[in-house]
């Protein structure tokens, strides 16, 4: 009797293992490709079909790993992380998730995501790039320890051919014109401030979420992909389920935004 309680002891514990950690582990063993390429999305939470008929398309294709950009769930609660991470558990394509506002619930801090997903910023090296994953969730800022963190990576990051960063929530928004607050971060200094830094480091693109759309453009010198179409009910500008392919080779960083295509007459999903 004892012999089974220790046994199911630790199956309980390999199975609570953030799952990011298991993704990391198998894009840092994945031998380096010359050319490779990684999908991004963000906001699948309330999208159940949109989000399935992407993971079924990201499986059909040689994605080296897919990356969800935020709001993972609607509310943060437990068993809402448990039913994201059974979707994802059993892909071949490693699923790296980022922290959104919705990921955080009204009590619990970030505790659920950590249990479930695992630390709330983060990074990571694949050949000649490096991958920064911020926590911007509380839609205000980034500072303190996590600010004092991208400092040394970006300054890391120097060494690398490519430098991507992925936040939640963009640090403007594009459709109140150049740089300008909506639904976006809230303290437009800090967004300045980061902005600088990303100028500075010559990032090569800053994945955000956030806004239920697609836009692509630069903040000053820093080049942005918004994509937030992975299964959250869609805004009226640009808004199409979709998600981004991203190609890397020796020579250039290619982009391109695969979308769903919506049949009225017959309610599938096609994705172009």
């Amino acid at each position: 009797m004892r012999f089974f309680f220790v046994l199911w002891l630790l199956i309980s514990i390999v199975q609570a293992k953030p799952y990011n950690e298991i993704a990391l582990k198998k894009i840092a063993n994945t031998p380096v490709k010359e050319r490779y390429c990684f999908a991004v999305m963000g906001d699948n939470r309330d999208g159940e079909e949109v989000f399935k008929k992407i993971l079924k398309d990201i499986e059909k294709k040689d994605y080296l790993f897919a990356i969800n950009n935020g709001d993972l769930v609607s509310y943060g609660f437990r068993y809402q992380f448990r039913e994201y991470v059974d979707m994802i558990k059993h892909l071949q394509t490693p699923f790296v998730s980022v922290i959104g506002n919705h990921d955080i619930p009204f009590f619990g801090g970030r505790g659920n995501f950590r249990n479930y997903i695992g630390k709330p910023y983060f990074s990571f090296v694949y050949g000649e790039s490096y991958f920064i994953v911020l926590d911007n969730a509380n839609k205000r800022r980034i500072e303190g320890k996590e600010l004092h963190w991208l400092k040394k990576q970006l300054k890391i990051a120097k060494q690398y051919k490519y430098r991507f960063v992925f936040l939640h929530v963009p640090l403007f928004d594009p459709r109140k014109g150049k740089r300008k607050k909506g639904h976006s971060m809230k303290d437009g200094k800090n967004a300045n401030l980061l902005n600088k830094l990303f100028d500075k480091y010559n990032i090569t693109m800053v994945f955000a979420s956030h806004i239920h759309s697609y836009f692509r453009g630069k903040w000053k010198k820093t080049p942005f992909i918004i994509t937030g179409g992975a299964g959250a009910p869609q805004s009226w500008d640009k808004g199409q389920p979709h998600y981004i392919k991203v190609c890397i080779d020796k020579k250039k960083v290619f982009y391109h935004m695969s979308h769903l295509q919506i049949i009225k007459s017959n309610p599938q999903f096609k994705l172009n």
